[in-house]
């Protein structure tokens, strides 16, 4: 077998340096108004949400990497006083209500209201409905996670980061069965060329995160969950979906399944395919799932991935 190449070097975030994973990922005009705007200039932002309009994913998630960047809130709100008229403003206000209340530096309320504020001016638009689900996520209910959810597939029905989300949200249950349902009937139900073909492989990473992850022996633990014939079952066919399909540049998220799928392979102990999964991740790590076994997600990805070469 041929070797693979060199591992690339790391491509790290702006914001901060270090070894943190650049939730921008690929997306190299949103990395940069996300910069800007961090330094109060929310034109770029203005610009960039003006041309991702109706590409619902990518709006979702370009919305909430701007929504993390220091003092967004700030700045969103002073694009909407300058602005009162726009939905783009009202949906980067509500994103960022709702990452400063996930962070505890904004009230739970207060991020409701610019939620319900944005879906009203823009109700055809499933990005506030996102930030509901990702505030439910974090200091809500699950019944108030999936009226979110809903809201966001009524409006999307293959909403990416949605799905995920609402995978962690029942991962949380001590009943296994209704995430599996979800995760399989989401993916079957899905169009083939969908990436939520690999959301059951999301959805056992968020069981072992709920359940097993975050121990002194999570590591061993890891390997066992994706050894039983039921892990076998659906990264086989996650892995059969991407060999068919993965190729496909241009979904946002799309370093997002890679990561789950080649933690998946790495964990199964299928070295020779997790190498060629982590030469197409290349340096677009992403923190989930790699931090689920508690520790710190690049440490935990290079290691794999140095296991995986040498095997190789």
């Amino acid at each position: 077998m041929t070797p693979p190449p060199p591992p690339p070097s790391f491509r790290l975030s702006r914001r901060g340096g270090g070894n943190a994973p650049d939730a921008a990922l690929d997306d190299t005009d949103l990395a940069a108004a996300r910069d800007a705007l961090a330094q109060g200039r929310w034109g770029d932002s203005r610009t960039l949400l003006a041309h991702t309009r109706e590409d619902w994913d990518r709006r979702g998630h370009r919305l909430v990497v701007l929504a993390d960047s220091p003092g967004s809130l700030a700045w969103a709100r002073e694009w909407q006083q300058t602005e009162p008229d726009s939905g783009d403003a009202a949906a980067l206000a509500a994103c960022a209500a709702v990452s400063a209340a996930v962070r505890g530096r904004e009230r739970p309320e207060n991020a409701r209201q610019a939620v319900e504020d944005a879906a009203a001016r823009t109700p055809a638009d499933p990005s506030p409905w996102l930030a509901s689900l990702l505030l439910a996520r974090h200091t809500g209910t699950p019944d108030e996670a999936r009226r979110a959810f809903h809201e966001v597939t009524v409006r999307h029905r293959e909403h990416h980061h949605a799905h995920h989300l609402m995978a962690a949200v029942l991962a949380e249950s001590p009943d296994p069965h209704t995430l599996y349902e979800f995760a399989h009937g989401s993916a079957s139900h899905a169009p083939a060329d969908s990436p939520l073909a690999l959301l059951p492989v999301v959805a056992h990473a968020e069981r072992f995160r709920a359940h097993r992850g975050g121990t002194r022996t999570a590591d061993r633990a890891a390997g066992e969950h994706w050894t039983g014939r039921h892990a076998a079952h659906l990264v086989r066919s996650a892995f059969d979906w991407w060999l068919e399909w993965g190729g496909e540049e241009g979904h946002p998220r799309r370093a997002v399944d890679l990561n789950f799928l080649a933690y998946a392979k790495f964990h199964e102990g299928r070295l020779a395919e997790a190498a060629a999964l982590f030469q197409r991740v290349g340096s677009l790590v992403t923190p989930a799932p790699w931090s689920y076994t508690g520790r710190d997600a690049h440490k935990a990805f290079r290691a794999a991935r140095a296991t995986a070469y040498g095997s190789a």
